[in-house]
């Protein structure tokens, strides 16, 4: 939780656009010093423009999330101009699609990569400065938000790999929220499940490593982007509105935050299924029109 963002510093990967930018944008306007963490040089040098004209402290860092060494030098360098951090973001994220075992190695290297590793830095380097931070000043108030999404509820098919990332930052954060109860009253965690939002994140491909180059997509690769680009495309609600949701969350102490509560029906249909022990349910139960258009795509 923090009651007060004036002054406090954030840290966001993925800063350069999407969830990361809106919520950059708000916390500038609320005064916070802005941290920003990307991957895309361009935006990364356009997103901090627009920041530092907002009249607050701005720091942009093009860091590689999956990368330890790049998170580290980071977090020294967070530390060194600020101390340490109020709001952590670990946001960055990338999407890809296929049916489970058509996935390279180089596919999952990059997924876990950036959505669970990048991740998994933010928590372990950051963490232990916030809460020292707290020990030190009995006022200081952290917070940290993990993007997963609603695929890290659900296990919808030809997205297996992603779904798999997802998961494990639900896991972890929800890990993270506990843990911080047991050492910690000034620290918590929430996590973010959003569903389909335009943010650009199912045009990933544009940031893929030249060390993990793709493999000729497989047809279920190619269906899932289609209907990836259809769905988030469509989208309507808005990356703004999401970062509102994120803050307000912050400022309540609410863990789960969520872009479409609706869909959370196909989460309890899930969980009943786990509870009692029957087989995983229909996931194209609501839409049986799109499960029909993926099947006969993928046997044609």
């Amino acid at each position: 939780m923090i009651s007060d963002f004036k002054g406090k510093t954030a840290v966001l990967t993925g800063g350069a656009s999407g969830f990361g930018l809106e919520c950059a944008r708000i916390g500038a306007l609320l005064g916070m010093n802005v941290v920003l963490v990307d991957v895309q040089k361009d935006a990364l040098k356009a997103a901090h423009d627009e920041i530092k004209a907002m009249g607050v402290h701005v720091m942009a860092k093009r860091v590689d999330v999956s990368n330890a060494d790049e998170m580290q030098e980071l977090a020294t360098a967070v530390f060194e101009r600020f101390g340490a951090p109020h709001f952590v973001f670990n946001n960055a994220g990338v999407g890809a699609g296929g049916l489970v075992w058509e996935n390279s190695v180089k596919d999952w290297e990059w997924l876990l990569g950036v959505n669970l590793w990048g991740v998994i830095h933010g928590v372990r380097l950051f963490t232990p400065m916030m809460l020292e931070a707290a020990k030190k000043d009995p006022s200081y108030q952290g917070h940290i938000v993990n993007t997963a999404s609603m695929a890290g509820l659900l296990t919808p098919p030809n997205m297996g790999i992603y779904n798999v990332t997802k998961h494990a930052v639900v896991a972890l954060t929800e890990t993270l929220y506990q843990d911080l109860k047991l050492v910690s009253e000034q620290i918590s965690a929430s996590v973010l499940c959003p569903y389909f939002v335009p943010t650009g994140i199912n045009q990933s491909e544009r940031n893929r490593p030249a060390h993990l180059p793709p493999v000729p997509p497989t047809k279920s690769q190619l269906i899932g982007q289609a209907m990836s680009d259809k769905a988030v495309g469509s989208g309507k609600v808005s990356a703004a509105q999401v970062a509102h949701m994120v803050f307000d969350a912050i400022k309540a102490e609410q863990f789960y935050i969520y872009s479409h509560p609706k869909a959370l029906g196909n989460a309890q249909t899930r969980f009943d299924a786990i509870v009692y022990g029957t087989n995983p349910p229909d996931p194209f139960a609501e839409r049986p029109d799109i499960g029909i258009i993926l099947r006969n795509s993928l046997k044609e």
